[in-house]
């Protein structure tokens, strides 16, 4: 089975995950994508290949250097809750300049997205506009095994031991929450979560998650003066007391941001929920405060009637890869044996490595290949994956090279 082929098998299972359920994995595609995985690392020649009761998938394979240091390689089967993920009619084309039509109502256009013209000529793999594609991250998925299976078909190359993990409900936060580090037993490893081809980052977004919740007294509006408070114009006020500026829609780099990602209301009771995100430690604490802080002024204002609660989701993993960073050199020199060169640059977003990093197993992240995640303008290049894929191979041959 070559990468594509994994790739389309593993799209093709709908793993959205969700925020709003209490078990783990968030859904059952999970449990049924871990199945399959688990037969597909077993027929490879992986060994010690399990999925444990809370859906995550563990393997090893067997390296013929004892010195060498043992290496992980995680992705995640989760796809995004922010829309459909069971791709039941990907395209496979060749792309020869121009819009993408992917239905008759929607296109990939070059206007909106002038960076398509670098992939003219690379075959592409797009959704036919009624789902995501999923290659965050099951593009991912597909590359580690295309690596495993080079690996086990060449004992020639001198290795360590290599882990291989597949982690649930990533894209609601909680992909690294039961990872079972000691007994993954890697001495650091890589997330294949990142975009197009050369990202390698060690750096990401430190990340809050905030509810609002606001009550407001509902009466006749024929007879409500003085006496209605209309919880809808209290979280209006709210998203106005925020910095204009600070919106995802406005920033780059390293700005943070708030966004409100979701807003229900009557005039009787309102709720929001926004995340947080900043790089720097001290500006993510100062919007943390700031929501705070506007909540204290509307309860000055109107009595009482916001409650906001804050809860940090993950960090800025820098602070715990500064002291590791022969991995990223590692990662960097692998890509530059390739010829590929390296974009290292900080994530504006987050990772299960940022996580696992915490939990002490420093994990930087490197390319999986795809583009316009989380939405149906989402495709990958082919040629990206298989190039991940020969990146996981040339890691884990320049680690043996280095402990010979």
């Amino acid at each position: 089975m070559d990468i594509v082929e994994r790739f389309l098998k593993y799209i093709a299972i709908d793993t959205k995950s969700d925020e709003t359920s209490d078990t783990c994995p968030s859904t059952p595609g999970q449990l049924e994508l871990g199945k399959i995985l688990v037969e597909d690392m077993k027929a490879i020649g992986l060994t010690d290949v399990f999925q444990d009761s809370n859906g995550y998938v563990y393997g090893s394979l067997k390296g013929n250097l004892e010195k060498a240091p043992v290496i992980g390689f995680v992705a995640h089967m989760d796809t995004a809750p922010d829309m459909d993920g069971k791709v039941v009619n990907p395209q496979v084309f060749t792309y020869q300049g121009g819009d993408i039509s992917l239905n008759e109502e929607f296109s990939i256009k070059e206007e909106e997205f002038p960076f398509i013209k670098d992939f003219v000529g690379m075959e592409l793999i797009t959704t036919d506009g009624t789902t995501l594609l999923g290659a965050d991250d099951k593009a991912g998925i597909a590359e580690i095994l295309d690596a495993c299976a080079y690996l086990v078909a060449h004992p020639e190359i001198q290795r360590g031991d290599v882990k291989v993990a597949f982690t649930p409900d990533e894209e609601i936060g909680r992909g690294a929450d039961l990872f079972d580090v000691e007994g993954f037993g890697a001495d650091f490893a890589y997330t294949l979560d990142g975009g197009p081809l050369g990202e390698l980052e060690f750096e990401n977004f430190n990340a809050a998650s905030a509810k609002v919740a606001i009550q407001g007294k509902n009466v006749h509006p024929g007879s409500s003066k003085n006496t209605m408070v209309n919880s809808q114009r209290i979280a209006m006020e709210f998203e106005s007391l925020l910095p204009v500026d600070q919106k995802p829609e406005y920033t780059q780099g390293y700005e943070g941001f708030f966004h409100l990602i979701d807003i229900n209301g009557t005039v009787e009771y309102t709720t929001m929920t926004y995340i947080i995100r900043d790089h720097f430690k001290d500006s993510f604490e100062e919007k943390k405060e700031l929501f705070k802080e506007i909540a204290a002024f509307l309860n000055r204002k109107y009595g009482d009637r916001v409650q906001v609660e804050v809860t940090d989701s993950y960090y800025n993993m820098r602070e715990k890869l500064e002291d590791h960073m022969e991995i990223v050199d590692l990662a960097k020199k692998s890509m530059e044996d390739l010829g590929i060169e390296p974009k290292i640059q900080a994530i504006r977003g987050g990772t299960d490595g940022a996580r696992l990093s915490f939990m002490g197993l420093a994990t930087p992240n490197l390319f999986a290949g795809g583009m316009n995640f989380h939405g149906r303008y989402e495709f990958v290049p082919t040629d990206y994956m298989k190039k991940a894929a020969q990146l996981i191979v040339k890691i884990v041959e320049n680690n043996g090279k280095d402990h010979l």
